[in-house]
């Protein structure tokens, strides 16, 4: 008897503990959401106040250059459909730049996929990329999906939905051409057909054998035929002559990346690149889009011709890591955390802008045509990072950051209005603004959703100052991520048109 006291009165406890932790998950949930709906008016407020005056002229913006189709498919469902028995092992020493079987592929696929990485290669096997291709065609086709793509086509819609004024640079068949806004205007030959971009989009905890995602991304694969040769470039520098943008974009260069050139022709046509960038007026400002890089030569090419010539960057947390890596060191990253600190983020973004100054300084007075950067734009899972140097000619940065995390969770969700409950925060309410001792933490809150600050960043032999504003403002992550693809080009391009 006093055995089945004891029984009900474990039971009746074990009862309670579950009542109490049902309640008390229930306040955690109902807080959580009281403070993304909070942010989310921070945000909307400050977008709201963004409106341009009836009469003042749109924003003029040349971007370039390349097309593609993109061809999206779940990546674990094409993989469980056709590859379900060849899971890999990936090596801690991984290092496959480009793809040339199919174990090249899955074993690329792996490491990026478990590592929640964003990646870009290019398959020099055309045979088996039509094979992938076919593969893919013959999935349900209620599972595929058809886009426009190409870094400069995204970044060109998405500045005519910000309301600006747009040049592109690029090669369109008939076919992609109607997918193009009538208003942007066009600089670049019809060709009879568009590179195909396959794109194996994931989820945060999809899972492929023992792998599983730590966060949504996408792997692309292509076989380009046209856009390595960067062939819109004579036609956009043409049409620039005409147009005199305010706003110049470099973009899709990473079609170049291990691209089998004939030799010296790769450099010649990034100092096309080079000469388009340096024939424009002092007072167009120049923003050059970041890519997933790999080959280290290309990289040092781009820090010749391209790099010294423009005034803002723009570039994912992988994008950064590599970028310091190759600026400070000579060499490159492959993943890195998909999802660093605010803290460490913050101090790669002040060592690249340091890496970048010093290498302005030591060059301009042999090269006039040099620039001096002036903004770096850096999108993360969580939180989107801008640092514009003080007084510069970009402005509106508090507002800039605050539009980026809107577009973010816009796109990836596909939809216009941000439901807080379709929402995930990462962030805590408050962040160091380096990872250095005793450095100031700023807080996030209702009060201040999008926090900003100056400082000062010393640089070069003798510590010369410049002063910066940089501004932090949280992502309203989707909790249900419908297409990464072509964010980083949407986040960029919203936060860019509000800085002119």
């Amino acid at each position: 008897m006093g055995a089945l006291r004891c029984m009900g009165w474990i039971t009746g406890c074990s009862v309670f503990t579950a009542f109490i932790s049902i309640i008390w998950q229930a306040f955690l949930s109902l807080q959580a959401l009281n403070k993304t709906t909070v942010l989310l008016t921070g945000l909307l407020a400050i977008e709201g106040g963004l409106k341009r005056s009836s009469f003042e002229p749109a924003p003029k913006v040349a971007v370039g250059y390349g097309a593609c189709t993109d061809l999206q498919i779940n990546a674990t469902e094409f993989l469980e459909t056709f590859y379900k028995m060849r899971v890999p092992e990936v090596s801690t020493d991984f290092a496959a730049n480009d793809v040339n079987n199919e174990n090249e592929f899955l074993q690329s696929f792996a490491y990026y996929f478990k590592n929640g990485a964003a990646a870009e290669r290019v398959i020099a096997n055309g045979t088996l990329f039509k094979q992938l291709i076919t593969n893919a065609k013959i999935m349900d086709k209620e599972r595929i999906h058809w886009y426009m793509g190409g870094n400069a086509p995204l970044m060109a819609v998405r500045f005519v939905m910000e309301g600006a004024d747009v040049l592109l640079g690029a090669h369109m068949s008939k076919k992609l051409r109607p997918l193009l806004p009538k208003e942007i205007r066009l600089a670049g030959d019809e060709i009879p057909d568009d590179d195909i971009h396959l794109i194996l989009e994931y989820k945060a905890g999809d899972k492929w054998g023992p792998y599983e995602a730590p966060r949504a991304n996408r792997y692309i694969l292509h076989n380009d035929k046209n856009n390595p040769h960067l062939r819109s470039v004579e036609q956009l520098t043409d049409a620039l002559k005409q147009y005199n943008p305010q706003l110049l974009v470099v973009s899709g260069l990473q079609m170049m990346d291990m691209f089998k050139f004939s030799p010296g022709v790769r450099e010649a046509r990034l100092r096309q690149v080079q000469s388009q960038l340096t024939s424009q007026p002092p007072d167009t400002l120049h923003h050059f889009e970041f890519a997933s890089y790999v080959e280290l030569q290309l990289l040092h090419q781009l820090r010749q011709f391209v790099l010294p010539y423009v005034d803002s960057l723009g570039m994912n947390e992988q994008e950064l890591s590599n970028l310091r890596q190759v600026l400070r060191h000579g060499r490159t990253t492959l993943a890195t955390d998909w999802n660093p600190r605010i803290a460490n983020t913050l101090d790669q973004m002040r060592q690249v802008f340091i890496s970048l100054l010093e290498d302005y300084y030591v060059q301009r007075m042999i090269d006039s045509h040099r620039r001096m950067v002036s903004r770096i734009h850096v999108h993360t899972l969580a939180y989107q990072a801008i640092l514009t140097i003080t007084n510069s000619k970009w402005k509106n940065t508090r507002a800039a950051a605050a539009k980026a995390a809107l577009t973010a969770h816009r796109y990836v969700c596909k939809s216009q209005f941000i439901n807080p409950e379709s929402v995930t925060l990462v962030l805590d309410d408050s962040f160091a603004t380096s990872a250095q001792e005793q450095a100031p933490r700023m807080r996030i809150g209702a009060a201040n959703p999008v926090p900003c600050w100056q400082e000062f960043i010393q640089f070069g032999a003798d510590l010369q100052k410049i002063e910066v504003e940089i501004c932090v403002a949280p992502v309203l992550i989707c909790r249900v991520a419908k297409k990464t693809a072509g964010a980083g080009d949407n986040i960029s391009a919203s936060g860019l048109v509000v800085q002119l």
